[in-house]
């Protein structure tokens, strides 16, 4: 039996509080757009797209173009048929419907308010600006209970981020994890010199710190450097970029790829198709924020409690990138 939704969304957008800078250049505002499904029976359920075209989801154009073009009710079959090239709005579409479904219990409820539950801060990863400010930012986030932290890469001159490093890595506290992201912005000769640095370290049992995984250390189309690379090091490497989508996630799979997957459940598509996929190859997962707001983070957090393995703390410290705004969800929706 086909249901059918009565459907709205409004387009959004928050600014960061200060830049965030990646190998990819400079990001101020996040834009994305609120869903809203209302069922026959008048359960509601609440979803969000939040693309990143520059990590491989579609652009926020083309969402809307999407959302314009659908009708005023929708059913099951139209959410579950959005095609591959949109895998935002696949997550967006079909986390709304779970959400109204009831499928993740009684906890979630009718209209989300920020902040969301959360789990404890000791399981996130707390992102530290990329440079020096790190230096600074980091003890903060120490004293919320945060103890992995993800330090950005390859944005500035090697030779001045690894001096960064070496203050880093001894100012942070002992058993501290870090992870270490270059969002692909590093060369071949780069990423062997960041990885013998880190089996360095390891090897010296004064250094009570760990290194969990450099992230994504060379650009997409440079897979096998990487599977090579991923063999000749004792640190970790995760994909990233290269796993942005669900069709990137099975390619890397079936090419060998057996190291860590970072998944960002706002851009990878479908909900349903990937925990099918997770569960079927039992791979070490570790999930990771598209700075989403509330919404998309409950769907994203629901997966990760269902889907990770490997005790890695997951990628979801990013609170304070934003201003806390309380009924922005509320304005939103009301305003317009």
């Amino acid at each position: 039996m086909t249901n059918d939704y009565k459907f709205e969304f409004r387009p959004y957008q928050r600014r960061f509080l200060r830049s965030l800078t990646t190998n990819h250049g400079r990001w101020d505002i996040r834009e994305g757009i609120i869903l809203h499904l209302t069922d026959e029976s008048g359960k509601v359920g609440w979803g969000e797209i939040a693309p990143i075209s520059w990590f491989g989801s579609e652009t926020l154009e083309q969402a809307l173009d999407f959302c314009r073009q659908l009708p005023r009710e929708i059913t099951d079959e139209m959410i579950f048929s959005i095609p591959d090239e949109l895998p935002a709005c696949q997550f967006g579409f079909e986390s709304a419907w779970e959400w109204g479904s009831g499928k993740w219990g009684n906890e979630f409820f009718s209209m989300p308010h920020a902040p969301c539950p959360m789990p404890h801060a000791q399981s996130f990863s707390g992102l530290l600006p990329a440079g020096e400010a790190a230096l600074n930012q980091w003890e903060a986030l120490w004293q919320q209970g945060y103890r992995t932290f993800k330090w950005k890469i390859g944005v500035d001159a090697i030779a001045h981020e690894l001096k960064i490093f070496e203050s880093l890595i001894h100012t942070l506290p002992a058993f501290t994890k870090l992870r270490l992201d270059a969002n692909g912005g590093l060369t071949y000769e780069e990423a062997n010199l960041w990885l013998w640095t880190c089996d360095n370290l390891k090897a010296n049992p004064e250094l009570p710190l760990e290194i969990e995984f450099i992230e994504q250390p060379l650009p997409v189309e440079q897979f096998q450097q990487m599977l090579e690379l991923s063999t000749s090091y004792e640190t970790a490497i995760a994909l990233d970029e290269s796993v942005a989508t669900l069709g990137q996630l099975a390619a890397c799979y079936q090419q060998g790829w057996r190291g860590i997957f970072v998944i960002k459940p706002g851009i990878v598509g479908s909900p349903s198709r990937l925990r099918k996929f997770c569960h079927q190859h039992q791979i070490d997962t570790v999930f990771s924020s598209v700075f989403e707001t509330a919404i998309a983070r409950l769907a994203a957090l629901q997966l990760a409690a269902e889907l990770s393995r490997n005790n890695r703390a997951i990628g979801f410290g990013i609170d304070h990138f934003f201003e806390q705004e309380e009924t922005w969800l509320q304005s939103l929706w009301n305003d317009l």
